[in-house]
Formats: C-alpha cells, sequence, structure tokens
C-alpha cells in the first residue's frame, strides 16, 4: 500500500510535465482535434527553436540562473547565521525579535510592492537584475527554519567545548554550526532555488521585457490576439529542464545529508 500510494504521488506529480511535453510536441491543432493523441508528436524540436527565436529565452535562462543562484546562497548564509544566533545565542529581546520576523510572513507580497518599487526607481535599479535579487537576500522562512533546526541539531556543550578550546563566536559559527546545518540548508537552497526560478510576480512589474527572467520571457509567447499554447507549453517544458537535472544531481546528496543529520547524536 505504501509503495502504491507513493507511487500514485509520482505520477500525479509527473502528469502535469507530460501534458506539457505532450502538448509543446504538436502543432498549434493539437487542442482542436477530436480525439486526442496518447503519444508524443514530432514537433517539439521546432517549437523550441521557434520559442527561442521568439523570446530572448538564453538571455533569460542565464539571468535566472544568477538572481536563483545568488538569491539561494545568500538565503541560506544570513539565515544560517540568523537562526544560529536565534537558536543559541542569549541576548535581550530574541523572543520577541523572532516572533517579529516570523509575523513578517504574515504580510502579503503584494502590499509591499508599490513602495518597494518606488525605492528601486530612486536607486536607479528599474530593469536591473539587482531589483530582483537585493530584496530576496535573506527570507523570515529561512530564519525560522534554521532557527528550528539549529535548536536541536547543536548540543550547548559542544559550543561550550569550542568556546574552552579558545574559538571566537563567528569561528564557532563556522566551524560547528554551518557543518551541522548543511541538511537543513541543502533543502532551504534548494526550495529558494526553485521558488526564485518560478518567481514572475515581481521579476515582471520591476525588470523590461529587454532584460527578463524566464517567467516573464515566456509570458512574451502568450502576449498575442492567438494563443500558441503549443510554443507556450514547449517553452513551460523547456523552463523546467534545468530544476530537473538540478534535482537529479542533487538528489542522493541531499537525501544523504538529511539521513545523516537525522541519525547524528
Amino acid at each position: 500500500m505504501v509503495y502504491g500510494c507513493l507511487a500514485a504521488v509520482i505520477l500525479g506529480s509527473m502528469f502535469p510535465l507530460w501534458w506539457s511535453f505532450l502538448i509543446g510536441s504538436h502543432d498549434s491543432t493539437i487542442l482542436s482535434r477530436d480525439s486526442f493523441p496518447l503519444l508524443p508528436g514530432g514537433n517539439f524540436f521546432s517549437n523550441a527553436a521557434e520559442v527561442i527565436d521568439t523570446v530572448p529565452f538564453w538571455r533569460a535562462t542565464m539571468n535566472s540562473v544568477i538572481v536563483s543562484t545568488v538569491t539561494a546562497v545568500s538565503v541560506v548564509f544570513f539565515s544560517t547565521l540568523a537562526g544560529y544566533a536565534f537558536a543559541k545565542l542569549r541576548f535581550k529581546g530574541a523572543v520577541p525579535l523572532l516572533v517579529f520576523v516570523i509575523a513578517t510572513m504574515a504580510i502579503p507580497t503584494q502590499l509591499g510592492v508599490v513602495p518597494l518599487y518606488q525605492v528601486m526607481a530612486r536607486l536607479g535599479w528599474t530593469g536591473e537584475l539587482q531589483a530582483v535579487i537585493v530584496p530576496g537576500l535573506v527570507t523570515a522562512f529561512g530564519v525560522f527554519w534554521m532557527t528550528q533546526y539549529l535548536r536541536q541539531a547543536i548540543p550547548d556543550e559542544l559550543i561550550e567545548a569550542a568556546t574552552v578550546d579558545g574559538c571566537s563566536m563567528i569561528r564557532t559559527f563556522f566551524h560547528v554550526a554551518l557543518p551541522a546545518a548543511k541538511p537543513a540548508a541543502a533543502m532551504l537552497f534548494l526550495f529558494t532555488f526553485v521558488l526564485n526560478w518560478t518567481n514572475f510576480f515581481w521579476p515582471f512589474i520591476v525588470l523590461g521585457p529587454q532584460n527578463p527572467t524566464l517567467p516573464v520571457a515566456l509570458q512574451q509567447l502568450q502576449a498575442a490576439h492567438f494563443v500558441d499554447y503549443s510554443l507556450v507549453l514547449a517553452g513551460a517544458t523547456m523552463a523546467t529542464i534545468p530544476l530537473l537535472i538540478l534535482f537529479i544531481f542533487t538528489g542522493r546528496q541531499l537525501v544523504s545529508g538529511i539521513m545523516q543529520g537525522a541519525v547524528k547524536q
């Protein structure tokens, strides 16, 4: 029953990707046919070439790689740093400050768009990648995630032993907290990377059509009166491939790190 449920979940998760590839491998008449084919056609590569010719695909892909990588690395580092402080250091106002950080997650992102755009316009960053990167350098979720993990993963005795050996606070963080946080940091990195890779709302507002991220560039495929869904879904499939490659290469290391963190004493 367990394997059957897992197989059902996997098939249900793969269906949207398969559907996108199926539509993207046919021509624009696929949705108007009486009988819908269950096997892919032979037009995927021609549709992919048309997508590349229609929108700045490679520039948008590079922009998405830069934004997602820089943001994910920054979120992991600063969230681990703040999580270690909240979890293991004793300072006045720690609990109210952590509650305040967590409470910011209840504020919808849309409420801060207008003032955030005004700040970016005053800085002259509209249309530039730093307008997307800087607001996401650290997240409240990342701070909360790392705080909860480090609170259980690092014994107080280990920190005391490092202090007795002469380690400063920052050296204790780099030599004790950071290695212990690898499993949670890997999860946070992947979560943040995927979140920024698929983010459309803020990049669509602050970036121009000449310097878009990948979701913003693919939106240009359906800007006309007639929408060719075979092109749109071919582009969506192409945008998903880098994420699949990332999970294929990091999945085994991710699971290994989680298991090591689970059995660590």
